[in-house]
């Protein structure tokens, strides 16, 4: 078995997810996820939060906070939109 994972094309991952959600993580106290759900409301895949806003930018530091955080979110839901894995088709 390997360890590689696959990513679907971007256009495909549109049609496939219905929305991405913050999460408390099930397990862990103060550890947040980043949820992945499909059009039938069930769970697809998860992100690591912490680590999806590290590689997009990091935490708003701007005046306008409101509108850097929302920056933060689109740039996180398009992070995650080129990785979703192939899996997610089958499950």
């Amino acid at each position: 078995m390997s360890d590689k994972v696959n990513f679907i094309a971007y256009e495909e991952a549109v049609k496939l997810v219905a929305n991405v959600v913050e999460e408390e993580h099930v397990y862990e106290t103060n550890r947040r996820i980043l949820t992945v759900y499909g059009h039938d409301g069930q769970e697809l895949c998860w992100f690591d939060a912490e680590e999806v806003v590290s590689e997009v930018g990091g935490q708003p530091t701007k005046h306008d906070f409101e509108q850097e955080r929302d920056e933060i979110k689109e740039a996180a839901v398009k992070y995650i939109m080129h990785r979703i894995p192939d899996w997610c088709l089958t499950e």
